[in-house]
């Protein structure tokens, strides 16, 4: 029998808790595990019962889903993290991006989207939600030369470009390594020049660079 998938829900009100839980323990390798009410006991519960995904809401009462997914990085920084909001906008993004969050889902996603969401982080790899697209380019509109890489003029090769995609993916040098059929030491060296080309210094950058061109859903 296929181990089942734990999930932690943290998310203040109770109805929006029930249907999440609804729907993810319909899924036959999928069980919630936990649910919290609040920041303090999301961290609490899954240091606790280590599950193997949570899924967090970001406004919620005592501890803020930003601060609870940093304070969880510190603590356990092997857990995946799928944040969950209701609305469209993309402020928290980049800080939950720092933080440490996987992926973004909203809400009112269809439920077969958030599935998908929760699959994807849990193996993981990063995760955004479509509906979060058009608002993530203009964002970065005034950053988008200098991130696509036209502000250095020089184009990135297609082992770089590979190699950022995977990594926006969520994905270990190690991993990058044996799919691309190289050496750890290349695929390091792959990141360090397309980073130079682009001018950008972080993971957070790579991920904006991938989701400008659209790398973030897995072929």
């Amino acid at each position: 029998m296929t181990e089942r998938l734990t999930i932690l829900i943290a998310e203040d009100h109770q109805t929006v808790r029930e249907g999440l839980k609804l729907i993810i323990n319909s899924e036959a390798d999928m069980e919630v595990v936990g649910e919290a009410g609040d920041g303090r006991e999301a961290v609490r519960l899954a240091v606790q019962l280590r599950p193997d995904l949570v899924l967090m809401d970001i406004s919620m009462p005592e501890l803020n889903g930003l601060k609870a997914t940093a304070k969880l990085k510190r603590i356990i920084p092997e857990i995946k993290i799928l944040a969950l909001t209701r609305h469209t906008d993309d402020a928290y993004l980049q800080e939950l991006l720092q933080a440490g969050v996987l992926g973004y889902v909203l809400k009112q996603s269809a439920a077969a989207d958030l599935i998908g969401a929760v699959r994807t982080v849990a193996g993981g790899h990063s995760y955004l939600d479509p509906a979060m697209t058009s608002k993530v380019f203009r964002s970065f509109g005034e950053k988008s030369a200098k991130l696509r890489g036209e502000t250095r003029g020089t184009p990135l090769t297609g082992r770089e470009s590979e190699t950022l995609r995977y990594i926006a993916l969520g994905y270990s040098n190690n991993e990058i390594a044996e799919k691309l059929d190289i050496s750890v030491k290349t695929v390091e060296a792959h990141k360090a020049n397309a980073m130079k080309k682009l001018n950008i210094e972080s993971r957070k950058d790579i991920v904006r660079y991938a989701i400008l061109q659209d790398w973030m859903q897995e072929n």
